[in-house]
């Protein structure tokens, strides 16, 4: 991820959250989601503690991602849906509620409508040379997102019964570079579909050559006058970032002037 605008990643979570509120007010997901209100959407990385969730996966036009939702409020949802009440004032204790065809049905539905939305806005921000092509947003078998992926994590919540929940995507190496490839400034993601050069190449950074280092007494050193020399043997330079010492290098003589070459790592 050097180099890579993942500092730019809030603004994309916030473009998403606004996708989201607007894809919950439409009437054809309104039935679904009630009054659900989006509290926030966040960037994260799995670290394997998730693996309790039932992850769903979907291919998108840009790649595949994984989607799960907190029980809770897929049981709240469930509850609107079919007018068994309202939202989680009706929701019995997860923990005793057995899982049902249908609650697994409305799983995928959700997943579907959202991951459609999320799709939209990765296309949305992509320059035109690099939009994928339309593709319906399908069903895949369920496998378990590999630890370190990049999850988004929505949260909901419900005024009336005091509900709040979480929804989580996991994307692809693929659709996150879409992501981040999105969030890049305009004049870069203006250069015909061509990649930057790596950062290796275009940073700049300062290397001092330590060519000699002797340690004196103080009392010689307040000993010494104009004209004295200091005996020293010049062997191997040690050369440094900032105080960071990162390579050893032999000291030549070129046209006069003292240069640096055969360069080792201090490892």
């Amino acid at each position: 991820m050097l180099g890579r605008p993942v500092h730019r990643l809030p603004v994309f979570a916030g473009q998403l959250r606004e996708d989201l509120v607007q894809a919950m007010r439409l009437a054809m997901n309104r039935r679904y989601w009630g009054s659900m209100q989006v509290s926030d959407v966040a960037f994260s990385r799995l670290d394997g503690s998730e693996a309790a969730r039932r992850w769903l996966n979907f291919s998108a036009p840009a790649g595949n991602l994984s989607f799960a939702i907190e029980r809770k409020v897929l049981l709240s949802i469930l509850n609107y849906r079919y007018g068994r009440g309202k939202g989680a004032e009706a929701v019995p204790d997860e923990e005793q509620v057995r899982v049902t065809a249908t609650e697994e049905r409305l799983a995928v539905v959700l997943g579907q409508q959202l991951a459609g939305t999320l799709a939209g806005r990765i296309e949305v921000n992509l320059p035109p040379s690099d939009k994928p092509a339309a593709e319906e947003i399908k069903p895949l078998p369920s496998v378990q997102p590999p630890r370190g992926s990049w999850i988004i994590t929505v949260s909901v919540s419900e005024a009336a019964s005091g509900l709040t929940g979480s929804v989580w995507f996991a994307l692809d190496k693929t659709m996150m570079s879409d992501v981040l490839r999105g969030l890049l400034p305009e004049r870069e993601s203006k250069r015909g579909g061509k990649s930057a050069p790596p950062l290796a190449s275009r940073l700049q950074v300062g290397l001092n050559g330590r060519l000699v280092s002797k340690e004196i007494t103080l009392g010689a050193l307040f000993d010494l006058s104009v004209g004295d020399v200091i005996p020293v043997s010049l062997h191997r330079a040690d050369v440094l970032l900032e105080e960071s010492r990162l390579f050893t290098a032999a000291v030549t003589e070129h046209k006069g002037k003292l240069c640096l070459t055969s360069f080792e790592d201090i490892e």
